[in-house]
């Protein structure tokens, strides 16, 4: 059992209240994204003790399947994602298998702790795409995820991370965080070609310009959760005339260990994307704030 200091609100629990999520349904108690501290030890429990600091990684996964047997429990066939699934931390007390929590450093605080889960996604698309030292990085849209992407990317020395987001708030943390452009239309960019391409925004038009931005043999990673019946307009011989690769992330697989451990030294830039706090009580509160685009990052206290 653990008692929460702080759950983000993410697009997933906006889907769900809305009652368009496939993976999940009310009732069920919100939130994933969190940590805090252990308040009770179950029977058979070890390697945990009352007080210790955790996060945890929200996906139950059955540990049996063939996805399980290849490390990719995001891909679980019988996922049960905390929060989603069953129920989650926005809560006085969470209860969680043993096998889903981390104990954190004590160094990180608790305002970037639960940005540990939505940073660990962005760790795996770097798993899924590697490499991206030197590479021209272009990042489609500029919400937490996309701007995660551009700290990720200056620690992995990416070199000319450019940003297309339509809301001049966005634009502005995005510069304020690194990239060298920030525009509101993929007209305006000054590279025309790249060799890597991140969509954090799920958009059609956005995921069509991504791929129309890649380079010869560039990668386009796709982050960006697009509606089941959306499609866009590819040209085969461009993927054979400049082996271009399109690859998907699909959440955050088993990097929520790295992620924790890479807070420590990235928290104080990531935890600038926390833009509003709003206690427990006042959830629904959190749930408007989340749906404006003024906003980067919602948290709920303790």
């Amino acid at each position: 059992m653990i008692a929460p200091v702080g759950t983000g609100v993410c697009g997933t629990d906006l889907h769900l209240a809305s009652g368009d999520y496939p993976h999940g349904r009310f009732p069920v108690v919100p939130g994933h994204e969190f940590a805090g501290y252990v308040s009770h030890v179950g029977p058979g429990v070890a390697g945990f003790s009352e007080g210790d600091y955790v996060g945890v990684n929200p996906n139950v996964s059955c540990g049996q399947c063939r996805w399980c047997a290849r490390g990719a429990t995001n891909l679980c066939i019988d996922l049960r994602p905390v929060g989603v699934a069953v129920d989650g931390s926005v809560a006085e007390f969470v209860s969680v298998p043993a096998r889903i929590a981390h104990r954190l450093d004590s160094r990180i605080t608790h305002r970037a702790a639960p940005l540990i889960e939505p940073f660990a996604c962005v760790l795996h698309a770097l798993e899924r795409v590697p490499d991206w030292r030197d590479q021209e990085l272009v990042i489609f849209g500029a919400g937490s995820i996309g701007l995660m992407a551009i700290i990720l990317g200056r620690a992995e020395g990416a070199t000319g991370i450019r940003v297309v987001e339509p809301n001049p708030t966005r634009r502005s943390a995005a510069a304020a965080l690194g990239a060298v452009q920030a525009v509101a239309a993929a007209e305006e960019l000054h590279a025309s070609e790249f060799d890597l391409a991140l969509d954090a925004s799920g958009h059609p038009v956005a995921i069509g310009q991504a791929i129309d931005a890649l380079g010869p043999r560039g990668r386009l990673v796709q982050m960006g959760v697009a509606s089941p019946a959306a499609t866009v307009a590819l040209r085969p011989y461009d993927v054979f005339a400049k082996e271009i690769s399109i690859i998907g992330s699909n959440s955050l697989a088993e990097k929520y260990a790295e992620s924790a451990e890479r807070m420590v030294d990235l928290q104080d830039e990531l935890s600038r994307l926390v833009t509003s706090t709003f206690p427990l009580e006042e959830y629904a509160d959190a749930m408007a704030a989340a749906t404006s685009p003024e906003q980067i990052k919602v948290q709920v206290v303790a």
